[in-house]
């Protein structure tokens, strides 16, 4: 007699396998494609040359794939041009079957048109994949210079941290985070801030980056009869530990630490769990003067960032070159 529960179990093991058979079939697919059209790209390349054939071999190389495979898309004159510029651009093969293979097309024409750097370009590639960013938020990030962004706050880890911790937390942490999506002006309080970000918070929580987890705002914390609040509380998976994150809509100030100091102790004592690791701060402001940041966190025993935040997108500020 048939067991329900039993052969339900069953029914959703066999789906798994059988979706993630067809996930890694997809990505087989794409992955040949991809190889494919570096091929082509690489064949126009040579024979343009070494024959001296001019662009229009391309619109006549067009025609004549269509007519001999009308049921593939992909050999538009404008596609094959992508395909030499792809093939131009990445001249290893290793690094095409290992990195941008893995990546749709759609993906690598993104990364053509927008960056003109193979370490940058590379750069955003692995975190496409690493992340599994849609078309849409690869045009965010690269937009966003995050590039530029990505671990250069101000932080203490290497004091703080065991070193199998710090490199992964000091890249979890970005100067300055953007956050153009709240349409606010730069006259407004801590706690208007907090909201709206509270508000937005799938946004936000796209600014900070694969990884964090809401917690809450204006998390309580009762000491000694009193009471204090945290303006966020995230938890960070790959950490295992909760990240404090303070808005100061001020220029940053030395006190800061301290009050920062006081709610990462509290959490250590009150929320974090055996499993966990130390918890981390870090301190959001509107402006910061390094060498200042520097001399306080140089003693701080506690691990913990300091970074600006921007209300409006990043113009081109920071050295492309």
């Amino acid at each position: 007699m048939l067991h329900l529960e039993s052969y339900q179990n069953w029914l959703k093991s066999l789906k798994y396998h059988i979706h993630h058979s067809q996930q890694r079939a997809m990505l087989a697919v794409n992955s040949e494609m991809i190889l494919l059209y570096w091929k082509i790209g690489q064949e126009i390349l040579q024979r343009q040359q070494s024959e001296g054939w001019g662009a229009k071999v391309i619109d006549q190389l067009s025609r004549d794939l269509t007519a001999e495979f009308p049921d593939m898309k992909g050999f538009s004159s404008r596609n094959l041009k992508y395909m030499r510029k792809f093939a131009q651009e990445w001249t290893e093969f290793e690094i095409v079957q290992q990195a941008v293979a893995q990546l749709p097309w759609s993906h690598n024409v993104i990364l053509l048109d927008k960056l003109n750097n193979e370490q940058e370009r590379l750069w955003y590639a692995r975190k496409a994949i690493e992340n599994g960013w849609s078309r849409n938020m690869l045009v965010h990030q690269i937009e966003g210079q995050l590039f530029y962004r990505q671990g250069i706050a101000i932080t203490n880890f290497d004091k703080t941290l065991p070193d199998t911790q710090s490199d992964l937390a000091r890249q979890a942490f970005k100067d300055p985070y953007i956050f153009d999506f709240l349409n606010l002006t730069e006259q407004r309080h801590e706690r208007e801030l907090e909201q709206a970000l509270t508000k937005h918070i799938t946004q936000f929580l796209l600014e900070l980056g694969a990884g964090f987890s809401f917690v809450g705002s204006q998390v309580k914390l009762n000491v000694g009869g009193d009471d204090f609040y945290i303006d966020l509380l995230f938890y960070r998976l790959k950490l295992r530990c909760y990240v404090v994150i303070e808005l100061k809509t001020c220029d940053f100030k030395p006190e800061h630490i301290g009050q920062l100091n006081f709610y990462l102790t509290v959490v250590d004592n009150q929320l974090k769990t055996e499993i966990d690791t130390p918890t981390i701060g870090l301190l959001l402001c509107k402006n910061r003067n390094k060498v200042v940041v520097e001399y306080a966190l140089q003693n701080n025993p506690l691990p913990i960032g300091v970074a600006e935040y921007q209300l409006q997108q990043l113009l081109a500020e920071f050295d492309m070159e």
